[in-house]
């Protein structure tokens, strides 16, 4: 075994760790892969002009919210940015998972927030029939878990379906140096104020309904991101473009004609279960005769 002198010199300290990193054996036998921080990773002001980003890792295409799923859309590369949802267990950890219960996506059942961390590591997922390929019944990840496996590679919009999930993912993502790559979303402003308050780059998604009766000039300078429902009426979505807001996204779109309609109403980007797919179909200036203005 290589041993060091406990009382060496510093500079000569760093000389004799540097050579004992070049012998063999003294090097880990599968050293973690080095984690990108701060500036040295994709930040969101660094985006495309055309954002493609995976609605819960894409979710006609791999396990929503796993580790699995959200590594293999990275590793794939046709996604700009990985979407997910948190939960907030028992304890307060912040975990991967869409619906308030297991029931859907698991092999449990019963509300998420009832499990502690030890109890929420027994828990396995159910990948979906329809998915392709085979998937593992893997263990849901926590929060911390997809940070530090994917944080400062990839631009991440995580969004907080329980508002208690707010003040530790924001003490997770500045620990990270991860506040310019990571959007924090919410379906209410009063969670993207405090998240804007907080340093963080803030997204707040919109029903049908909700985008009708918006006024989203007021959230101006508070909100990075708007993401508006693609069914929303073409005035409701123009007058998001024309809000002021830095980016509105659409969601969640399923097919390249649903991407192509809220692209020439001015989004720059769309959430879509499906970013393989928009990946390998060429947009579409034009709509088809078929494609009327919605006007509801």
């Amino acid at each position: 075994m290589f041993r060091v002198p406990c009382r060496l010199p510093l500079p000569l300290l760093v000389l004799v760790l540097a050579a004992a990193a070049l012998v063999p054996g003294c090097a880990p036998a599968n050293p973690a892969p080095a984690r990108l921080r701060g500036s040295d990773g994709p930040r969101a002001a660094g985006l495309p002009k055309t954002v493609n980003a995976a609605h819960r890792g894409g979710a006609s295409e791999v396990p929503e919210n796993s580790m699995a799923g959200l590594v293999s859309a990275y590793r794939h590369g046709s996604s700009d940015v990985l979407d997910l949802d948190v939960q907030t267990l028992r304890d307060g950890t912040p975990v991967a998972m869409h619906d308030r219960t297991l029931d859907r996506t698991t092999d449990h059942t019963g509300p998420v927030s009832r499990l502690t961390l030890r109890q929420w590591r027994h828990v396995r997922l159910r990948p979906g029939k329809g998915l392709p390929g085979d998937w593992p019944a893997e263990h849901p990840p926590t929060a911390a878990a997809v940070l530090d496996r994917l944080g400062g590679h990839i631009v991440l919009n995580v969004e907080i379906k329980d508002e208690r999930a707010l003040a530790p993912l924001a003490e997770m993502i500045r620990a990270r140096g991860l506040t310019r790559s990571v959007y924090v979303q919410s379906n209410r402003i009063r969670p993207a104020v405090k998240a804007h308050r907080m340093g963080l780059l803030t997204s707040v998604w919109r029903s049908v309904e909700q985008a009708r009766r918006d006024r989203p000039e007021r959230w101006r300078g508070t909100v990075d991101m708007l993401s508006v429902d693609h069914h929303a009426r073409d005035a409701d979505i123009r007058r998001a473009v024309a809000s002021g807001i830095p980016h509105v996204w659409s969601h969640t779109i399923r097919t390249p004609a649903e991407r192509d309609r809220v692209l020439r109403l001015g989004c720059d980007g769309v959430l879509t279960d499906a970013p393989r797919l928009l990946a390998r179909t060429p947009q579409r200036d034009k709509p088809d005769a078929a494609d009327g203005e919605r006007g509801r």
